[in-house]
C-alpha cells in the first residue's frame, strides 16, 4: 500500500448529506461523540479508508483474526429531516504531516462524490474543566458559525490552532467548495472524556435538528469522573510525600570540617 484509498462496501443514494467526522484525539472526544451517534442512529457502514500513514500494526480480535487500522464511513437516512448523515470515525489519526493532509483530502474527495455541502468535524480543546465543558466553534463562513453560536457554542480564540484532521478538513474544504464547521469540547485531554462528547452532541443536535437520547453517556461520564478523582488523590498523595521528603532533607545537619 503506497497511498490512502477508500474501499466501498455498498452504493447508497443520500439526500443532501452532511458529513460528521470524529477521529481519536484529545480526550477521544471526536471518536466518542461519533461512535455514540452511529450506535444511537443505527447507522450502517458503507466504506473503509485505509492508509500507509496509520501506525504500523494490526488489531487482533478475540478469535485471533487480524485487520489493518482503518477509518469507516457510515450512513444514516433521515426520515424526519432534509439531510441524511455520513459519519466517519476510525482507529487512529495519521502519524505523519503528509498523511494528515492526504487523509483529510481523501475524506473531502469522498464527501464531494456524495454531494456533501457541509462537513462538521469534532474534537477536543485542552482546558482544565471544573463545570460543564463548553464547546468551541470555528467555521469556514460566518453563517455556519452563527448557527453554532445560536446552539450555545462559543467562538474559538484568535490564533488557536486546530491540530489534525479536524482542523485540516476546515482548511482544505474551501478547495472543494464545501462548508465546514469544527466543534471542540473542552477536556483535560489525558483520559477519555464522555462529558465533553455530550456537550458537543448537544450543540450538534440543536444545530442539525435531529433527536438522540444522550442519557446513555451518563454512565460513562460517572465512570470517567471516578477515574479523575482517583488520579487526583494519587497526585495529592505524591505531593504530600514529596513535601515530607523535602522537610526531612531540610532537617539534616551539614558539618564543615
Amino acid at each position: 500500500m503506497k497511498e490512502t484509498f477508500i474501499k466501498k462496501l455498498a452504493k447508497v443514494e443520500l439526500k443532501n448529506p452532511i458529513l460528521i467526522e470524529g477521529l481519536p484525539g484529545l480526550g477521544l472526544v471526536g471518536r466518542i461523540a461519533t461512535r455514540y451517534l452511529i450506535k444511537q442512529l443505527k447507522a450502517e457502514r458503507f466504506a473503509y479508508l485505509y492508509s500507509p500513514h496509520f501506525p504500523y500494526f494490526v488489531l487482533v480480535s478475540k478469535k485471533g483474526s487480524v485487520r489493518l487500522l482503518r477509518g469507516t464511513f457510515y450512513f444514516w437516512k433521515n426520515q424526519y429531516g432534509e439531510n441524511d448523515f455520513i459519519l466517519f470515525t476510525g482507529d487512529s489519526q495519521a502519524q505523519t504531516i503528509e498523511g494528515q493532509y492526504e487523509i483529510s483530502d481523501c475524506i473531502l474527495g469522498f464527501a464531494k462524490q456524495h454531494d456533501v455541502k457541509m462537513i462538521v468535524t469534532v474534537g477536543g480543546y485542552r482546558m482544565e474543566v471544573k463545570d460543564k465543558p463548553k464547546v468551541i466553534a470555528a467555521a469556514t463562513n460566518p453563517e455556519l458559525l452563527n448557527k453554532a453560536l445560536q446552539a450555545n457554542a462559543i467562538v474559538s480564540s484568535m490564533g488557536s490552532p486546530i491540530v489534525g484532521t479536524a482542523g485540516l478538513i476546515l482548511g482544505l474544504a474551501h478547495f472543494k467548495k464545501i462548508d465546514a464547521l469544527c466543534l471542540l469540547g473542552e477536556t483535560r485531554g489525558y483520559l477519555p472524556d464522555p462529558m465533553a462528547a455530550k456537550s458537543v452532541l448537544e450543540v450538534l443536535q440543536t444545530m442539525l435538528g435531529f433527536n438522540v437520547d444522550l442519557a446513555g453517556l451518563d454512565e460513562e461520564i460517572a465512570k470517567a469522573e471516578k477515574m479523575v478523582k482517583r488520579l487526583q488523590k494519587i497526585e495529592e498523595k505524591r505531593a504530600l510525600q514529596a513535601e515530607e521528603i523535602r522537610k526531612e532533607e531540610g532537617k539534616k545537619v551539614t558539618y564543615i570540617s
